[in-house]
């Protein structure tokens, strides 16, 4: 009322509008908040901490004691603070559907429904805020507001699983404001613009899929659900159910499993998608794209592989204890343990293999291109030890089969072949390290031996039928590098052996006994003026002078001791005249 009246009394006054950066604003609460790492249990608490922050400093508390509804309409706005209540209330009903979503077996029919619950609160939230820019801010507030209400009503619409056709045009409705947005302002707002475009690409995408007007395939969907962001969790959540639901139905014309000439029935349905869920990753790791895939994605993917087989063996192991007295079922179920045990293993040691491609890469170099930790040959020995171990571990499992066919024969050769390679390749990096050391027998005897065994894995590689060219010409430049090295290693350890009597001489005529001659380096902290290392090369084993320690002892005053010795001395006067004496009479000697 009083706001209406002070309008009334002042026609011409302006009305201040309020300027939002709505995009910025999201992005950096989201990517300090929890979500850089998808915890939305966090975010979803940071919200509610700054709406109770809100609330407080602008003294729109709702009751002391009892609740007391206020709203937000257009007289309360009178300061930008109101509006941030209103994005944070989204963000909070937003953070808190999506924690749903994320729960480790999915949402339930209950928990579905209140999923859906606070995405439809999330809107109404977003549509007032939506409606409350539109007044009270600026242009760029206006529609930054209306794409994010355009985004959450597309998100609902989404989840929901029906009316692709509304989510599609919110969708892209959201689309065409942050492409414009995108074009001006300042370079960092140009950024998250266009990073909030490709967002928003895959859902416009699957959702043209399921109306049928893109003819996209299900495996560029899956490509489209490698990227990152907050925005791309619902897409993400959606297209695995879809995926499941396809490996279900899959799983049904999945009735054996061949390993290695054996055949084993597979009954339980779970057993079944989890093993189609990790031959279709396997597909992405050795299929005709995997050249594309970075180090780091084909990482994240043995994971999810490891993931799959796990599961497998959990219910194939839960089956074996409730499979009872029947054994030619416990045969089969014990048989199909071991085959996906053994594939575990086989992608341990891929996996391992590809961690050794990527030490070798950093091998040599004093800093990569992301500034990280180089690295040494003591590295790469411990990744072979971790191979030789993982063979190792596969060739007793293969062994421990009672019938031996062909396919079982050929793959333990090829263990076999493949023990002898690691071992040459750690014999080779450990030489390495000896002769960075400085300790030239040990590394000339280390490199003798790996070209040894590098020739014995050259014999076993050519003998096979099917033996990988590549993996020859890598053993053939093992065997020329140990060849090389030990000839290197050979010729300085006699250069090192002819000069050590001159050394010695010039170290015995350096010496002095007054030690007057002798240089000794200043500490770190006695040169602070001058700019020089203290820390010396990567390769110098030396310590590094820094400071002293342990300190050496420093004399220190101290309080006198004071021994009183006049004591014994001193002749003190009599108080005996002082003393009470004993009155003995008649009465007292009665009490005796």
């Amino acid at each position: 009322m009083d706001v209406d009246l002070a309008k009334s009394a002042v026609p011409d006054q302006v009305v201040p509008r309020f300027s939002v950066n709505v995009l910025q604003l999201l992005k950096s609460a989201q990517m300090q908040h929890g979500l850089r790492h998808g915890d939305y249990a966090r975010y979803r608490r940071y919200c509610t901490a700054r709406l109770r922050r809100l609330y407080k400093s602008l003294k729109f508390t709702h009751g002391r004691n009892k609740y007391t509804k206020r709203e937000i309409t257009e007289s309360t706005v009178t300061e930008v603070r109101f509006l941030h209540i209103i994005f944070y209330t989204t963000e909070r009903a937003w953070s808190h559907a999506m924690e749903k979503r994320q729960l480790p077996d999915g949402p339930n029919a209950r928990q579905r429904i209140y999923l859906i619950g606070r995405l439809r609160k999330a809107v109404k939230w977003a549509n007032l805020f939506s409606r409350l820019c539109a007044v009270k801010g600026d242009t760029r507030t206006s529609l930054e507001a209306e794409a994010y209400a355009s985004y959450m009503k597309g998100s609902l619409l989404f989840e929901q699983d029906r009316n692709w056709e509304s989510a599609l045009v919110n969708f892209k409705r959201a689309r065409a404001v942050y492409e414009e947005l995108g074009k001006y302002g300042d370079l960092e707002n140009q950024v998250l613009c266009r990073e909030r475009v490709e967002e928003l690409e895959p859902s416009i995408r699957y959702c043209m899929h399921k109306l049928g007007e893109s003819n996209l395939p299900t495996s560029e969907l899956l490509h489209i659900g490698e990227m990152e962001g907050p925005a791309l969790d619902l897409f993400k959540a959606k297209l695995e159910v879809a995926m499941a639901e396809a490996r279900s139905q899959q799983a049904a014309s999945l009735t054996e499993f061949q390993w290695l000439g054996h055949k084993f029935p597979i009954s339980n349905a779970k057993t079944r998608v989890a093993i189609l869920k990790a031959k279709d990753l396997e597909e992405d790791l050795y299929g005709p794209a995997a050249d594309s895939l970075s180090s780091e994605k084909r990482l994240s993917v043995f994971d999810k592989i490891f993931a799959a087989y796990h599961e497998a063996r959990s219910s194939i192991r839960s089956d074996l204890a409730n499979a009872g007295n029947a054994e030619s079922v416990k045969d089969d179920l014990n048989g199909l343990d071991k085959a996906i045990s053994a594939l575990l293993g086989q992608r341990t040691i891929d996996r391992n293999q590809l961690l050794v491609k990527i030490a070798k890469g950093k091998l040599g170099k004093r800093r990569d291109e992301k500034n990280e930790r180089v690295t040494k040959p003591e590295e790469l020995v411990r990744l072979y030890d971790l191979l030789l171990q993982n063979v190792s571990d596969l060739s007793d499992l293969l062994s421990s089969g009672r019938d031996r066919k062909t396919e079982v024969l050929a793959f333990a050769e090829e263990l076999e072949t493949k023990s002898l390679i690691f071992r040459a390749e750690r014999c080779f990096y450990l030489a390495q390290s000896y002769s960075m050391a400085g300790k030239r027998p040990e590394a000339y005897a280390l490199y003798g031996h790996a070209r040894f065994l590098a020739e014995k894995a050259l014999q076993s590689c050519r003998s096979w039928s099917n033996c990988d060219p590549s993996l020859i010409k890598e053993l053939e430049a093992l065997h020329g590098e140990c060849r090389s090295n030990s000839c290197i290693e050979h010729a300085a350890g006699i250069m090192e052996e002819h000069k050590g009597p001159d050394n010695l001489s010039k170290k015995v005529s350096a010496i002095s006994l007054s030690g007057a001659d002798k240089k000794v380096e200043k500490l770190l902290m006695e040169k602070l003026d001058v700019y020089e290392s203290a820390v010396g090369e990567a390769s110098t084993k030396g310590a590094p002078r820094i400071e002293t320690f342990p300190p050496a002892f420093v004399a220190v005053p101290r309080n006198p001791i004071v021994l009183d010795l006049v004591y014994n001395l001193l002749e003190f006067p009599s108080l005996e005249n002082r003393m009470r004496k004993d009155k003995k009479g008649f009465i007292s000697r009665l009490w005796r």
